[in-house]
C-alpha cells in the first residue's frame, strides 16, 4: 500500500470516534463502557486567530428537490471559519441533513468491541521492532498506557494512532464539520438521516484481512512523523475549494489495494449515489455532509451521479432566503 493511507482512514471513516475512545482509556481487556466524545450544542465559536475557508459545494437538481453535497472534514481547529456563506445559506435552506453516520451514545462502544480483543495475537509479537518501538513512543508522548493497545487489532491501533497525536496540535473531531452540522440541525429541528451505521463502517476495517490491516498499521506508524504537514495540506485544498488536489492528497493510497478501493470509497459512493437519486423522486431540500474525499477524485459521488444520468454542478452562490 502506498503512503497516506491513514489520511484516507481519517478522512472517511468513524468521525473521531477512536479518539474519544483513546481519551477515556480502558484499564483492562475487554475495555468498559466509554462515555461518547461531547457535541456542541450550537455552531463552534471561532477563537482568536481566525481563519476564514470556502470549501466546495455542489448541487443537484430537478423540478421540485434541492440536493445540496459539501464534503467534510471530521476533525478541525475551533478557529477554521466555514459555515459561513453559500453553504450556510444552503443548509439553512434544507429541511433534512444527510451525514454518513448520526453520531449516539454507544458509538465508542461499538469501536471498542470490534477494535479490542481478550486473545488471539498482540501488537508486540505481529510488528517488527522497530514499529513496535514507534508505537511506543507515540503513546508515551501523549501519556496512554502501552499495555492497553497491545491487545488492540492492526486496523484499530491505526486509527488511534492517527487521531491522537492531532489532539496535541489542537484538532479535535467536536470541531469537525460533521459534528457541527448535527449540532445545528438537531437545535433547528431538521430530519437528520444516516447513510450508514457505525457497525458497517467499523465493519469496513474489521473485515480486512490480516495482512492488511497489519499493513495499515506499519504504514500509519512510519508516516506519523509527518502527520501534522500532510494534514494541514489537505484542510488547505479543501479550504480552498480545490476537490482535484484533494483528491490527490486523500485518495493517492488506493491504488496500492484493489480492495480498500472498492469496500472503502467506490461502493459507498455507488450506493450514496443511488440514495441520491432515489430522493430525488421525493419534493424538499436536503443538505447531505459526507467526507470531503466522497466528493473528489474519478471514484467521487458527482461522477457517479453522471454514471445515472444526474448532474451535480459545482455552487458559487445560494440567494438567501426571502
Amino acid at each position: 500500500m502506498r503512503s497516506k493511507f491513514r489520511f484516507l482512514a481519517l478522512a472517511l471513516l468513524l468521525q473521531g470516534g477512536g479518539g474519544a475512545f483513546a481519551r477515556d482509556q480502558a484499564a483492562a481487556s475487554p475495555p468498559p463502557a466509554v462515555a461518547p466524545a461531547p457535541v456542541p450544542a450550537q455552531a463552534p465559536v471561532p477563537e482568536a486567530g481566525q481563519v476564514h475557508v470556502h470549501p466546495a459545494l455542489w448541487v443537484v437538481r430537478d423540478a421540485d428537490t434541492t440536493i445540496y453535497l459539501f464534503g467534510t472534514i471530521h476533525i478541525l481547529r475551533p478557529q477554521i471559519v466555514w459555515f459561513d456563506g453559500p453553504i450556510r445559506r444552503a443548509f439553512d435552506s434544507a429541511q433534512q441533513l444527510v451525514v454518513e453516520v448520526v453520531t449516539r451514545p454507544g458509538d465508542e462502544q461499538i469501536m471498542a468491541r470490534r477494535g479490542m480483543r481478550s486473545d488471539g495475537p498482540t501488537l508486540s509479537s505481529l510488528l517488527p521492532e522497530p514499529h513496535w518501538r514507534r508505537l511506543v513512543e507515540t503513546l508515551n508522548a501523549v501519556g496512554l498506557p502501552v499495555e492497553q493497545f497491545d491487545h488492540a487489532k492492526p486496523w484499530f491501533a491505526s486509527l488511534l494512532l492517527s487521531v491522537l497525536p492531532l489532539g496535541q496540535m489542537g484538532y479535535r473531531s467536536e470541531d469537525g464539520a460533521d459534528r457541527a452540522l448535527q449540532a445545528m440541525a438537531s437545535t433547528d429541528g431538521k430530519e437528520l438521516t444516516g447513510l450508514e451505521t457505525t457497525e458497517e463502517q467499523v465493519g469496513f476495517f474489521d473485515g480486512l484481512p490480516d495482512d492488511e490491516q497489519l499493513a495499515l498499521l506499519k504504514q500509519t506508524l512510519d508516516e506519523i512523523p509527518s502527520l501534522n504537514v500532510t494534514l494541514e495540506k489537505m484542510i488547505a485544498a479543501w479550504g480552498r475549494g480545490e476537490p482535484d488536489r484533494l483528491a490527490a492528497l486523500l485518495n493517492e493510497s488506493m491504488s496500492g489495494s484493489a480492495l480498500l478501493e472498492k469496500r472503502l470509497l467506490t461502493e459507498r459512493n455507488s450506493r450514496w449515489a443511488d440514495w441520491i437519486k432515489a430522493r430525488l423522486e421525493q419534493p424538499g431540500t436536503v443538505f447531505v455532509a459526507v467526507g470531503a474525499g466522497h466528493l473528489a477524485g474519478p471514484a467521487s459521488v458527482q461522477h457517479m451521479l453522471h454514471a445515472r444520468g444526474i448532474e451535480a454542478e459545482r455552487v458559487r452562490d445560494v440567494p438567501a432566503e426571502r
